[in-house]
C-alpha cells in the first residue's frame, strides 16, 4: 500500500486487509441505521448499530482477520456515517469472481476530532478517502450474560431461513416458545393469514444444540428483527438465546470470501409478556 512509512507514527490505529470485502460484507449485516459506533481493542474491532433503544446489532473482526493491526491505546472509538464508509469500501466496485482482482484495504486514525482514513489500492491504483468523525456515543447496555442464559439452541441457518419463508412475515410480532417439553423450539407469526407456526424437535437434524431449562414465551418486533435477516443470508449457523428477562440474542457465524470466522450479535428487547399456556 502506498503511504508514506513515517505517518504511521502519528495513527493510534492501523488495520490492513487483503480484501476490502471481508470488512464490507460483514458491516452490510448490520447496516440498517446510518451512523455506527466502531471500537477497536487489542482483540479486534467492533462495529456497533442500534435502533430505538431495543435493539443493538454487533459485528466483530478479530485482530487475527486483519494482516496488520496495531493500536497504540487501550480502547479506540469513534463514530462515522456507515453509508459514506460502504460507499468508499465499494469504490472499485468489488470483486465478486473467485480468483479475480480484490481491493486491499489500509484503514488509519490519527485520534480524536480526526477522520478516519481509508487508503484502497486495486490494480496499482490508490485512492485515499477520508471520512469525518463524531463524538462516539456510549452503546446500550443490555447486561447480556452467560450466567443469566435460560435457553439455548444453536440451528444451522437454512433452517431459520426455511422457517421465515413458511411463516407469516406480515406479522407484528415474532413469538419464540422454548422449552424442555414440546414443543420444545417454536416460531409463530399472527399475520393477516392467521397464525403460522414452525416448531423443532430437539433432535432435529437442523439442530446442533437444545438446551431449555425454563418454559419461556417471548413477543418480539418484527420490524425489529427484520434487519437481522442481512446477518442470516450470510451465515452457516445460528445460536439463539433468551436470559431470564426475556432478552434475544442472536449471534450469527459468517465466514468471510478467506474463510475466517466472524460473528454478528443482535440483541433484541421482548415485546410484551406472553401467558405460558401453549
Amino acid at each position: 500500500m502506498t503511504q508514506p512509512q513515517g505517518d504511521d507514527e502519528q495513527y493510534v490505529l492501523m488495520a490492513s486487509l487483503n480484501n476490502a470485502r471481508n470488512l464490507s460484507n460483514i458491516v452490510k449485516a448490520i447496516a440498517f441505521k446510518d451512523h455506527a459506533l466502531f471500537t477497536a481493542t487489542r482483540n479486534g474491532l467492533k462495529v456497533t448499530v442500534e435502533d430505538s433503544k431495543c435493539l443493538q446489532a454487533n459485528a466483530f473482526i478479530q485482530a487475527e482477520i486483519f494482516q496488520e493491526f496495531t493500536i497504540k491505546e487501550d480502547v479506540v472509538g469513534l463514530q462515522i456515517n456507515l453509508t459514506v464508509l460502504l460507499d468508499c469500501l465499494s469504490i472499485f466496485g468489488g470483486s465478486t469472481v473467485p480468483g479475480g482482482v480484490t481491493t486491499a484495504l489500509r484503514l488509519c486514525y490519527r485520534g480524536y476530532g480526526y477522520p478516519l482514513t481509508l487508503f484502497l489500492e486495486e490494480g496499482g491504483v490508490v485512492t485515499v478517502c477520508k471520512i469525518n468523525t463524531q463524538e462516539p456515543e456510549e452503546p446500550l447496555d443490555f447486561e447480556f450474560c452467560s450466567s443469566n442464559v435460560t435457553n439455548k439452541v444453536i440451528l444451522l441457518s437454512e433452517s431459520l431461513k426455511e422457517a421465515f419463508s413458511e411463516l407469516d412475515m406480515t406479522s407484528e410480532v415474532l413469538q419464540i416458545t422454548m422449552s424442555p417439553s414440546q414443543p420444545y423450539f417454536r416460531l409463530s407469526t399472527f399475520g393477516n393469514s392467521g397464525s403460522a407456526h414452525y416448531d423443532y424437535p430437539k433432535d432435529s437434524d437442523m439442530m446442533e444444540l437444545f438446551n431449555c431449562t425454563s418454559a419461556q414465551i417471548n413477543r418480539y418486533k418484527m420490524s425489529l428483527l427484520k434487519p437481522s435477516t442481512k446477518a442470516l443470508a450470510l451465515s452457516s449457523k445460528v445460536s439463539v438465546r433468551t436470559d431470564s428477562r426475556g432478552v434475544l440474542s442472536l449471534q450469527y457465524l459468517v465466514r468471510n470470501d478467506d474463510g475466517q470466522i466472524c460473528f454478528v450479535d443482535y440483541y433484541c428487547c421482548p415485546d410484551e409478556e406472553v401467558a405460558d399456556d401453549y
